[in-house]
């Protein structure tokens, strides 16, 4: 939609990723009433996932069952199979005998669920620059006033704000140029801007899936350039998981992590952190183990790993960046050459900037206490006739899949039924 008129509405979401469209899809079916009187605002001009590295060849890690629907109503139209079956490509996607789809196929599916949605709006290319609690005469909170780039103004009711983590910049990279330094999150952008026909120096920072991601694209993407891989680790591990640790990736596990103390918290996130960060899938090792070895069957320059590797300095100047190596084993110093920088460090574990805004102006600390159903717990929760509730960002409390597709559908159940409990 394109209208831009100030408004109020019941509900109002900040993103329309994954989370708040599934949101979207449990108002519709749960609650159509609120879902009428509900907005999504989107900062880009689509609904895409993992816009940063939505490569061709990339796949999925996570079961299509575990859409945006299916572990909560698996009758519903919203279902990643009914999706498939809508565009005329479920026979198709059975032949591949596989349960990742397509990261990009990911993607299309979230863009047919926003633009099936029948009572839920959605808008794009709105961008929240403000974001005000405003509380009643005797101090409950009572609404939220939102103001956007383009001077719009949102009255809204009940905020959820999914507005994803935020790209982690390691400091040593922080006083380089901008163009020079292109973090994963924005990779497929950033990187289609530059001229393939001028020979690059690339430089990739990290061990883990995202690093190894781009190394693979970029020599596709830039024809002629040689890349480098920077890994702090030994070597490139693959994730540890089996069909025993993926357990902790459902609403289940969800429950069972809430109910833990801190310190058994701390254990249960310390012993699944290798599943999620800090590996690679088997597959893509596979895949750039024979590339490399293929390579030096051909006698090309390919790919250098420089593992036990950390950046110790970063400098710019007529010659493009020099990076300051030392080995974390000989505590030798060496200098990398590069034109620009890739940074496959994943994102800030804490809690994003919004966050932290909305949870200081509402008097709260930076990582604000929530509730099972994902709803901030204020000083007068229980007079306030406004409620705040976060997506995405809560690992510390419902366990290492929250940012994750794994637990979207049924966090959505959960969230619907609580705004249904608001006075």
């Amino acid at each position: 939609m394109t209208d831009r008129t100030d408004h109020d509405v019941e509900i109002l979401g900040i993103g329309a990723g994954p989370a708040n469209l599934a949101l979207a899809v449990a108002l519709e079916e749960l609650a159509p009433g609120l879902a009428a009187r509900t907005l999504l605002v989107e900062q880009s001009e689509s609904t895409v996932w993992q816009r940063g590295l939505l490569i061709p060849w990339a796949q999925s890690q996570v079961s299509f069952l575990k859409d945006l629907a299916t572990l909560r109503d698996p009758r519903s139209r919203f279902t990643f199979v009914n999706y498939l079956h809508t565009t005329g490509r479920l026979d198709d996607f059975m032949s591949l005998g596989t349960f990742t789809p397509y990261r990009s196929e990911i993607s299309d599916y979230l863009q047919w669920v926003a633009g099936n949605l029948e009572k839920v709006t959605v808008h794009h290319n709105r961008r929240a620059v403000t974001i005000d609690p405003v509380r009643a005469g005797s101090g409950e909170l009572d609404r939220w006033d939102v103001t956007f780039s383009d001077g719009s103004t949102v009255r809204a009711r009940h905020l959820v704000l999914a507005c994803g983590r935020d790209p982690r910049v390691p400091e040593v990279f922080r006083g380089l140029p901008e163009d020079r330094v292109i973090h994963s999150s924005a990779y497929s952008e950033r990187i289609a801007a530059l001229p393939r026909d001028v020979p690059q120096r690339i430089a990739v920072i990290g061990g883990a899936q995202s690093a190894v991601e781009m190394v693979q694209a970029v020599r596709d993407d830039l024809p002629g350039c040689t890349p480098v891989l920077v890994v702090r680790g030994i070597g490139l591990t693959p994730y540890v998981s089996s069909k025993f640790t993926s357990r902790f990736y459902s609403a289940a596990a969800s429950e069972e992590f809430y109910g833990l103390d801190a310190e058994g918290r701390d254990v249960v996130l310390g012993e699944m952190a290798r599943s999620n960060y800090s590996g690679v899938t088997p597959e893509l090792l596979d895949g750039l183990y024979h590339q490399m070895y293929r390579d030096r069957l051909d006698g090309k320059e390919g790919l250098r790993i420089l593992t036990a590797s950390e950046v110790t300095a970063a400098e710019h100047d007529e010659d493009g960046i020099a990076l300051t190596l030392r080995d974390r084993c000989t505590g030798e110093v060496s200098e990398l050459r590069c034109d620009r920088v890739l940074l496959g460090t994943g994102y800030e574990p804490g809690m994003p900037a919004t966050v932290r805004r909305v949870a200081e102006a509402l008097g709260l600390p930076a990582g604000p206490e929530v509730t099972r159903a994902y709803r901030v717990r204020t000083a007068d929760e229980d007079a306030d006739r406004a409620r705040l509730y976060l997506q995405g960002v809560n690992e510390s409390t419902h366990g290492i899949a929250d940012s994750l597709l794994s637990t979207m559908a049924t966090r959505a159940g959960h969230i619907v039924a609580d705004l249904l409990t608001a006075p």
